[in-house]
């Protein structure tokens, strides 16, 4: 039996995904993500299944100035960032250890390499040879270890990293456990965890993972002292307004000359009109996102359309940390099932998705276990409200006022209100908004694709999940999460999904409608790409 994988050898698990790709269990997408989050290369993937490796990119014409409409949130501690904007800003001097890749598979950036032992218990990381910090000093293990140190610490508050490796982590001290990440020499980095985890890989991929220099101050905004191994660095950054990325001078990226001289991103405020306005102004080149009905207007500029099927999705959830209104769980179940996921894909999203099942899992995901059909059912809304002495109280339903998000949220509210719930629907501005986003008792937020879907689990509705915004604290559930992350079996960990998605919607905590595909549009000319978590990776940018 193999200890570790090597160049030109299978995991075991690979072995058996790659049977499941052969009998049409698995999608190319799936094998891909499944196999190269074990550390077979993408490259090396390919080739099992008889296809040619991605033809890299034509040699890209150097220069040029891309303009991208995007809301411009504040750059902060990487590991407290909450939003892929805020990354895709510091994206430019802040790189990853590994990247997750519009195909679906997984590549070393700052690593060379990454390999798994049979059960996903000792990760070894090998470090890319040539890489440096734009201040002149050498990248090796000594900045990974430091990083893994960072992101471990459970005793920062906001810290989204905290709960994503808990093989790594001392439960007394809520930081990392001695020996659990080990320097080997200056160019490799074992990571000895107690219990098997094959989230690490896709988790070092999120863009909370950010890897930052020595001298950063923990809490400190990262565009103050831009230290970092990336090929720009920050002009500006105005909040609401504008951030300029522009080349970084005196410095040789490890990648060679990333093609634009400087990248704009232009914020539009979250009125989807305006970001169109200023596309046919010719103000902006491509953007962050488009939706809705505004998808056939930027077609009808002329503009090319880039799409992706995607498990992004929304969630309305009730907060039982934060109200009682919601302390009994027949009162979620009944407002869950008051609310019919199809009419909320139609009139919030323009059908452009698919149903979801009030689990925060979609059949994108490889381990997604599918259950029965859940009875819809507004008829039981009021007789629950009046048994738990709420058939008259006036609840409140928030949502931020960016156009599909407000239109969900509205469709959510209408059924409520029809069912017999007295109902608000609060719009906010986003600066209003994501000053409370995780206190507001009842309220809608989006959650990003993640490649598995125990991530975004995890991450939620664990008792330990960094982003729990429901309160949630169920000991089954937390057990079960456990062991789908000890398990790269896809087949076996969808055993354990049954049991993670069934406890979801019986504790009815969310309304989660529909999974959404994602549209992005660009200019003739201009070179970009969609990307399934909306990640910006600036240097395959360039204009024609």
């Amino acid at each position: 039996m193999k200890d570790m994988i090597r160049a030109a050898d299978l995991h075991p698990a690979a072995e058996m995904h790659l049977a499941d790709y052969a009998d049409g269990k698995i999608s190319r997408r799936e094998f891909l993500t499944r196999t190269t989050a074990l550390g077979v290369s993408a490259a090396a993937a390919y080739g099992l299944i008889g296809l040619p490796a991605p033809a890299q990119a034509q040699e890209a014409k150097v220069g040029g100035v891309l303009r991208c409409a995007m809301e411009v949130k504040g750059t902060k501690d990487p590991r407290l960032a909450d939003w892929p904007q805020i990354a895709n800003v510091y994206r430019g001097w802040l790189e990853y250890l590994i990247q997750y890749n519009p195909d679906g598979s997984f590549e070393g950036r700052l690593l060379e390499s990454f390999e798994a032992n049979d059960d996903a218990t000792v990760y070894t990381l090998k470090v890319r040879p040539g890489v440096t910090w734009n201040n002149g000093d050498a990248f090796n293990a000594d900045d990974v270890v430091r990083n893994f140190t960072r992101w471990t610490d459970g005793n920062v508050e906001g810290n989204a990293m905290a709960s994503r490796f808990p093989g790594l982590v001392d439960e007394a001290t809520k930081t990392l456990r001695e020996g659990a990440v080990v320097k080997v020499d200056d160019m490799t980095v074992q990571l000895n965890l107690s219990a098997s985890d094959i989230a690490v890989v896709p988790n070092l991929a999120d863009y909370p993972a950010a890897v930052v220099h020595s001298s950063f101050k923990d809490g400190e905004d990262p565009a103050a002292n831009p230290i970092g191994t990336g090929p720009y660095v920050p002009q500006e950054v105005s909040v609401g307004q504008k951030a300029i990325l522009v080349r970084a001078p005196n410095h040789t990226w490890w990648g060679g000359t990333a093609p634009l001289d400087e990248i704009h991103y232009i914020d539009f405020g979250t009125d989807p009109s305006t970001m169109v306005n200023l596309a046919a102004s010719d103000e902006v080149d491509t953007n962050y996102e488009t939706t809705g009905d505004f998808i056939e207007q930027l077609d009808g500029l002329g503009w090319k359309k880039l799409e992706l099927v995607t498990a992004s999705t929304i969630v309305a959830r009730m907060n039982s940390a934060t109200s009682d209104l919601f302390k009994e769980k027949a009162v979620r179940q009944a407002v869950q099932l008051a609310v019919d996921p199809a009419v909320v894909l139609e009139l919030g999203y323009n059908n452009l998705g698919a149903t979801g099942e009030n689990h925060h899992a979609f059949p994108i995901h490889p381990e997604y276990a599918e259950l029965p059909n859940q009875t819809i059912n507004p008829a039981g809304l009021v007789p629950a409200l009046e048994a738990a002495g709420l058939k008259d109280t006036e609840f409140e339903l928030i949502s931020l006022d960016d156009g599909w998000e407000a239109a969900t949220s509205a469709a959510i509210h209408a059924q409520l209100k029809d069912a017999g719930m007295n109902i608000k629907h609060t719009v906010m501005p986003g600066s209003t908004f994501w000053n409370d986003w995780q206190k507001y008792p009842f309220s809608s937020t989006t959650w990003n694709h993640r490649p598995l879907a125990v991530q975004n689990m995890s991450l939620a509705y664990t008792s330990t999940g960094s982003w729990n915004e429901t309160g949630m604290a169920n000991a089954e559930f937390d057990a079960a999460m456990a062991k789908a992350l000890s398990l790269a079996n896809a087949d076996a960990r969808r055993e354990i999904m049954v049991t993670l998605e069934s406890i979801l919607q019986d504790e009815g905590y969310i309304i989660n409608p529909f999974s959404r595909s994602i549209y992005r549009h660009a200019k003739e000319g201009v070179n970009v790409d969609v990307h399934p978590s909306f990640e910006h990776h600036h240097y395959k940018w360039s204009i024609a």
